[in-house]
This record gives C-alpha cells, sequence and structure tokens, in this order.
C-alpha cells in the first residue's frame, strides 16, 4: 500500500481466492461432469478468498469444455444458478483455448481497473475421465438403450470444418506439433538425441514438480530417459513424441481464481501474504491454420507476447521466482526458453506441466495461475503465466506478484497483434497436388497403438514460395527408416512428389 492513495484501492486489481478439484470417483463413470466440477472448484476458491467473496461476485468469466457438449453455451447459467450468483458481466469463451483463463484474468482485471466490477469469478473445467467412462459403459450395453456411441476418450464432435492437412492424419496437436519439433532440432543444430535429452530435462523438472504437488494428476517423478525412451508403458505417439511428452486429458479436473480490487481485500480483512497483485499482459496470435506459418520452428506471437510482457513490467526473466511456460509438448517451452535466455534446467512450472499436472483442454492455466497464487504466499515475489493456445497459435502472458502495483495500472491494452504481424516473416503458399522435385522441410511419423508406423508426413518446400503436404506410406520402410533417423542430412534432404489419389506421395532422391 506504501505510496497508494486509498481511494484508489477500488481499481487495483488482485487475486484473493484459489481453488482447484481433483475428482478420482472409482469407476470413472460416476465421476463428476465439467459443470459439476466448475461449482466444486468455484466453492473451493470462495472459501480461500474468505468472508463470502464468491457470493459478491459480479463478473463471471467461463473456460469452454469440450468433455460433455451439450453443456456448451449453458455454463454461465449453470454455474450462476448453482452458486446463487447474479453476475452483471458474464462470458463463456468461444472454445477452451489454452490461453483462455489468461485472457480471462487480464479481461477481469481491466474490467475492474475502469470501475465495472467489484469480484470477478474465473473457472473452468474439464471431466474427460467421466465422459469417456460413461461413453465406454453405454457401448457395453445393449443397443437397445439408445444411439451411436462414440469411441475412445473424447466426445463425438460433428462441427471440425475438413482441412486439407486432415486428408494426410494431421488432425490434432499430437498429430502437427511434431512438425514444430522436428523443424526447430534442424533449426537449433541438434541431432536427435540432443534434442530428446533436452525435452527429457524440462519434462522430468515438471514431474519432479508434480510430485509434490497436492493438485496433481500424476504425482511420481520421472526421469528423462523414462520420458523419452518409448517402452510397453510409454509408447510412440507421433515422432519423436511418446506418451510421456504429450498433454494427457484423460483426467476431471477444476479450478478457479477470484480477481477483486484491493479495496475489497481490505474489506475482507485479508492480509498482504494473502493478496497478488495482477501485473501487466501482452496477447497475439498466429494463423488459424498451423501449416500456414512463415517456418515451423519459431513464433512471431510467442516472442511478442513473451518479450512485451517483461517490457511492460520492466522486468527480465531472472526477476522471477516461479513460472509457468505451458508445456502441451515440449516443443512450446523450447521455444519460449530461447525467448526467455532461461535455462532447459530451470523450473517452468508450478503445477506440473500438461502431462504430469493434467491436461484439462483449455484451463490447465487456471490451475497454473492458482498454483501461483499459492507459490507466492509462500515464497518469492513475482511470477510469470505464459499461456499457448490452439496449434502454438493463441500466446497470452501475464505477471502476477506481491509488488503493489499503482493505481492506473488496469484498464491496459493487451492486444499486440500489430507487433507480432510486423515481425513475422512472409508464409509460403501451400498447394494442393503437385508432381515433381522437392525439398523437405519437417516431418513426423504418426505410429499406432502398438508402437508400429502408420504413416509419416512430410511438409515439402517446391521453392522459396511454396510448400505441399506429403504422405509416407508405412510399406515405405527405407524412407520410414531414414526419417526415424533423423540423421542431420534428413532437414533438407532431395525428393519426389508424386499426386496420387488426391493426395501427395513423398519419396527420397
Amino acid at each position: 500500500m506504501t505510496g497508494t492513495k486509498l481511494g484508489d484501492t477500488a481499481r487495483i486489481p488482485v487475486i484473493i481466492g484459489c481453488g482447484q478439484i481433483n475428482d478420482r470417483a472409482e469407476t470413472g463413470a460416476d465421476g463428476k461432469d465439467s459443470l459439476e466440477l466448475m461449482v466444486a472448484a468455484s466453492r473451493a476458491a470462495g472459501a480461500d478468498g474468505g468472508e463470502g467473496i464468491l457470493y459478491q461476485t459480479d463478473w463471471l468469466g467461463i473456460v469452454n469444455q469440450l468433455s460433455f457438449p451439450e453443456l456448451t453455451g449453458t455454463l454461465v447459467e449453470g454455474v450462476s444458478n448453482a452458486l446463487g450468483l447474479s453476475p452483471s458481466t458474464a462470458r463463456e469463451t468461444p472454445s477452451p483455448t489454452g490461453d483462455s483463463p489468461i485472457l480471462l484474468i487480464n479481461e477481469a482485471a481491466n474490467a475492474i481497473g475502469r470501475g465495472e466490477a467489484n469480484v470477478a469469478l474465473i473457472v473452468g473445467a474439464e471431466a474427460l475421465r467421466t465422459a469417456g467412462k460413461r461413453r465406454a459403459e453405454a457401448a457395453a450395453a445393449p443397443a437397445a438403450l439408445g444411439a451411436e456411441v462414440s469411441k475412445g476418450p473424447y466426445p463425438k464432435r460433428t462441427s471440425i470444418t475438413p482441412q486439407p492437412r486432415h486428408a494426410y492424419g494431421l488432425i490434432t496437436p499430437t498429430d502437427v506439433y511434431p512438425l514444430f519439433e522436428n523443424a526447430a532440432r534442424a533449426r537449433y543444430g541438434q541431432t536427435l538425441a540432443q534434442a530428446q535429452a533436452e525435452s527429457g530435462t524440462i519434462w522430468a523438472g515438471m514431474s519432479d514438480v508434480a510430485a509434490s504437488n497436492k493438485h496433481a494428476w500424476i504425482r511420481r517423478s520421472r526421469t528423462a530417459a523414462e520420458i523419452t525412451e518409448p517402452t510397453a508403458e510409454n509408447r510412440p505417439i507421433a515422432f519423436p513424441y511418446t506418451k510421456f511428452q504429450v498433454a494427457n486429458a484423460a483426467v476431471n479436473q477444476g479450478a478457479a481464481v477470484i480477481v477483486t480490487s484491493l479495496a475489497v481485500a481490505r474489506r475482507a480483512g485479508l492480509n498482504d501474504e494473502r493478496i497478488i497483485y495482477v501485473g501487466r499482459g501482452a496477447a497475439a496470435h498466429e494463423a488459424a491454420d498451423p501449416l500456414n506459418r512463415p517456418d515451423y520452428a519459431s513464433s512471431a506471437s510467442m516472442a511478442v507476447s513473451l518479450t512485451k510482457t517483461l517490457e511492460l513490467n520492466a522486468m527480465s526473466a531472472s526477476d522471477f521466482d516461479h513460472m509457468e511456460i505451458y508445456s502441451c509438448f515440449p516443443i512450446v517451452p523450447k521455444m519460449a526458453r530461447r525467448v526467455l535466455g532461461i535455462r532447459a534446467d530451470r523450473t517452468m512450472t508450478v503445477f506440473g506441466g500438461l502431462t504430469f499436472g493434467g491436461g484439462p483442454i483449455g484451463n490447465y492455466m487456471t490451475h497454473a495461475a492458482a498454483c501461483m497464487v499459492e507459490a507466492l504466499r509462500k515464497k518469492g515475489t513475482n511470477g510469470l503465466l505464459f499461456a499457448n493456445g490452439g496449434y502454438a497459435t493463441h500466446n497470452h502472458t501475464i505477471v502476477l506478484t506481491k509488488t503493489p502495483q499503482p493505481a492506473g495500472t488496469f484498464p491496459q491494452d493487451f492486444d499486440f497483434q500489430a507487433d507480432a504481424d510486423a515481425l513475422r516473416g512472409d508464409v509460403p503458399n501451400m498447394i494442393g497436388e503437385y508432381s515433381g522435385p522437392a525439398t523437405l522441410e519437417t516431418y513426423t511419423i504418426v505410429f499406432d497403438r502398438n508402437g508400429a508406423p502408420k504413416h509419416g508426413v512430410v511438409i515439402a518446400r517446391i521453392d522459396a514460395a511454396t510448400r505441399a503436404i506429403a504422405i509416407v506410406p508405412s510399406g515405405d520402410s527405407d524412407a520410414i527408416g531414414r526419417l526415424r533417423e533423423a540423421s542431420a542430412d534428413v532437414h533438407g534432404a532431395k525428393g519426389t512428389l508424386t499426386a496420387r489419389g488426391g493426395r501427395n506421395i513423398w519419396s527420397f532422391a
């Protein structure tokens, strides 16, 4: 409060409540759904904030979910009715992207800074474990019980617009992020062993944090070798990633944080140790199509989001006692740490990462924010939260701190898209069917559940301004073997594309 006028405190945003829920019902099928988890997490945050603060909520932000599609569009009403809230402002994010929680925290801080809100609740949850078990039970029941049931842990979604990349098996983030990983390995001048060692170092550190975090889903430390080496327990998913290197979405987790003004916190009688200030943030994005990038080893929007946040808060990476660097796949913290200039063995999470802490789709960073509040209450002064959504598409960074922020810090314009667009290079044109010579830019291999290659995917340059996608059939064992060997000359290797059956086929020259 030093240097801050009492009257100004009504518009200084702070976080005073956080709550997290891990639902581990015995059968899974009788677990909570996403809405029930959101309600439980909100109540936990309210209990942490104290003094009936939850029921003063006048601004509600909900991270969308995909576990139960029928709930989408009803979450504001569902949470409000269950908790007896009547927010004057409320919204549910359009989709559950990983940047959503930080976006909502920044929006809530702006609303408080403008005097449009006093108490903001940000909440989200996913219950893919419950949804998957219920679908499995329904599928095993007599057919007379009803409609078709989708298989697997994910709900059946029919709203995805077909994209040309889907014909090549590039459908989910698990298929696409390895393209970035392999491109970055070449950019960084690493061998496969060196790149995997970096991934193992970062992920092992995250597993150590999860092991000691009561909120984490998997509380067991893993060594770098256990994480990167394929085994029966750690099957290959998409080269070079194994199961322990990808987000674990089959969880039932919910989290919530309460953002209010310093004046409200003071009236509630909270002491300084429990009050965490919201610092400035910065956001920018890439094109929605993950292949529509100048290159696959860097991100202008990520760089701008991180560097602008440091500039806005007059800080450097060394000023942070705690960090949460988004970790759906190793390539994201690899790129981010190079922007920040931090080592691979620096602790980059307070929650445990999306593999071990848990990967509740778009709501991971609400858990991270809640853990950051808890961490700062115990030790240290500054925390950095970096969120990533889509296919390394949406980036939003923000600072949480115990250092009192001056009146007038919020509202702030966190949109730095123009800076990212100015930094970004030209994007090569992705063409369709093509037959002729090409050069390998990046690639991956997709594996089946038994660890056998299903096919390879190559992004090839036709020339400096033109790209094409190609499939590598599993029957071409020599080509698959060369991709898997990942020798230094695989990037930039010459080859041929042959248009056949509506797709391009890659073969090495």
